[in-house]
């Protein structure tokens, strides 16, 4: 099994860590499945009341593993999305999940990894973490319901810029948006977030999952967006540009899209 998830109870809070640091914390299958399990403990769970949602070894999460969805183009299309919807469970249980859940950010959040820190309702991140959309580079679109946290977050010509470019985009810039809520030291998010997850643990719950739902309903449905995004990610994997994108990640090359 490549990667896990580990969680460690702090007084009313649990941690939940990524953990695979050779990859820098890259989401397969079986991490995809412990996170929701983690986040449906947090749920059911009377004595925790915040979650903090980590990585280790420095970095929060590369993403997805490219080599699990470059062997998932031969398989059929439905197998994709049920790959997708791993992913999207996980995702949908923190939408869900009445008590908040902080996203604490070192190192690199990138693709799969930078939708879980923007499914958390608060994100507190180094001043040197950098966030990354990524899936344009090798010819996918989002998923994990980023377009759905863009929307919400930042104006459409924003959110056109980090998804059609896929660079690296500073904590700090993201900080001016308002998009990350606090910045720290390197090395201190992980506190940081612990620290303000117990104080709002302390805080009335019932009243606090209410507010998270009101938040959500406002926006609109992430779970609708969730589903459109599994469409177009199923689409992508069966096109040649991810193909093509994919071969020139591994490869170490740049990618040559419309077949020059």
């Amino acid at each position: 099994m490549s990667g896990r998830i580990t969680t460690e109870r702090q007084g009313r809070v649990l941690v939940v860590t990524m953990d695979d640091p050779a990859t820098r914390n890259a989401l397969g299958a079986d991490m995809m499945a412990q996170g929701r399990e983690a986040i449906d403990l947090a749920i059911q769970d009377d004595g925790i009341a915040a979650v903090v949602l980590a990585g280790a070894g420095g970095a929060f999460s590369s993403g997805a593993h490219l080599s699990r969805l470059y062997n998932h183009r031969s398989k059929a299309r439905f197998e994709n999305r049920d790959g997708i919807e791993r992913f999207h469970g996980w995702v949908r249980a923190m939408r869900d999940c009445p008590k908040p859940i902080i996203a604490a950010v070192e190192g690199p959040a990138a693709g799969a990894g930078f939708a879980l820190a923007l499914a958390s309702d608060l994100i507190v991140a180094s001043e040197d973490a950098e966030f990354m959309t990524a899936y344009l580079r090798v010819g996918l679109t989002a998923d994990g319901g980023i377009s759905a946290s863009f929307a919400r977050a930042i104006p459409p010509q924003l959110a056109a810029e980090f998804m059609f470019e896929g660079g690296r985009i500073g904590a700090q810039r993201l900080h001016t948006l308002g998009v990350v809520n606090r910045l720290t030291p390197p090395g201190q998010a992980l506190a940081e977030a612990v620290a303000w997850a117990g104080r709002l643990a302390e805080g009335p719950r019932v009243a606090m999952g209410r507010a998270k739902r009101l938040i959500d309903s406002a926006y609109g449905s992430i779970a609708a967006q969730l589903g459109r995004e599994s469409d177009q990610f199923v689409e992508a994997l069966h096109h040649e540009e991810a193909s093509e994108g994919i071969a020139a990640f591994f490869e170490k090359r740049e990618p040559k899209f419309g077949g020059e």
